[in-house]
């Protein structure tokens, strides 16, 4: 198998790995949208997946304070920080069952200090506003894009970002920040002017739920063709993928691969 290729993130002058791994089943498996339930893995299973990413190429971890345990398993688990990119979130937690959001500046400092310390590390490589659909008020109405900035400013964060729900408020954060989350898949393409825009201006762009939560790639063939749409997408920087299953991993990654080596060969 080839090496599964690095990109920048934008202008942040951060390399990613264009397979990120999502890691939200390492830590929570209630009130999500897969189609079938699961069961939070061991913590041997977890650092046992982490060797594998990483052996396979994989630099890039997307984490938040709303997966659960996810950060303080990462901090516990994590080898050689320095060989990774981990991003988590701000403006989401999940407490007793339910999602809550605040985006005061309070809240975002309090948040972004509870990940270094749960992640055992005095940086997050990137850190996106989780946002709860209010794209546009959470930008211009709040206090969270200036506390971002100014925790960019003091080094505690690289890159900061939204992880939204709207083109609107996509276009304005790539304005306003450095990397936007999108969802891009091939039932959903609604967010696909946010990456032209990111294109246009050196900007990074992650993807999110390019398999639809589970529900577009139930099988081999399915995945491959999820993986191929969302990776030869020009302005891409990386699709995160979660699983907790070591084969999807090895598979999505071999899918991963070919698909850039067709776009290579095409080209």
């Amino acid at each position: 198998m080839n090496e599964l290729p690095r990109r920048a993130l934008g202008d942040t002058g951060i390399m990613v790995s264009c397979l990120g791994l999502g890691t939200v089943k390492f830590g929570r498996n209630q009130e999500v949208k897969y189609p079938q339930g699961f069961q939070i893995p061991g913590d041997r299973e977890v650092e046992s997946l982490l060797r594998e990413a990483r052996e396979l190429g994989i630099n890039f971890l997307d984490t938040a304070p709303a997966y659960g345990s996810s950060e303080q398993r990462l901090g516990r688990l994590l080898r050689d920080r320095d060989q990774w990119v981990i991003g988590s979130k701000v403006g989401e937690e999940f407490l007793s069952g339910k999602s809550q959001y605040r985006f005061d500046r309070e809240s975002v400092q309090r948040s972004l200090e509870r990940s270094l310390r749960a992640l055992h590390t005095d940086y997050l490589d990137l850190v996106l506003i989780h946002s709860d659909g209010n794209d546009m008020h959470i930008l211009e109405s709040t206090d969270c894009v200036e506390t971002l900035v100014q925790a960019r400013e003091k080094g505690l964060v690289r890159a900061i970002g939204l992880s939204g729900k709207t083109v609107e408020g996509g276009i304005r954060a790539l304005e306003m920040m450095d990397v936007a989350m999108v969802t891009y898949n091939r039932t959903s393409t609604a967010e696909e002017a946010v990456i032209d825009h990111a294109l246009a201006h050196n900007k990074g762009i992650v993807i999110k739920k390019a398999f639809d939560s589970g529900h577009i790639a139930r099988g081999e063939e399915e995945s491959r063709l999820a993986l191929e749409f969302a990776l030869t997408r020009a302005g891409v920087s990386s699709v995160i993928v979660g699983t907790i299953n070591p084969h999807h991993l090895q598979s999505n990654v071999e899918n991963a691969v070919a698909a850039l080596a067709g776009e290579t060969r095409s080209a």
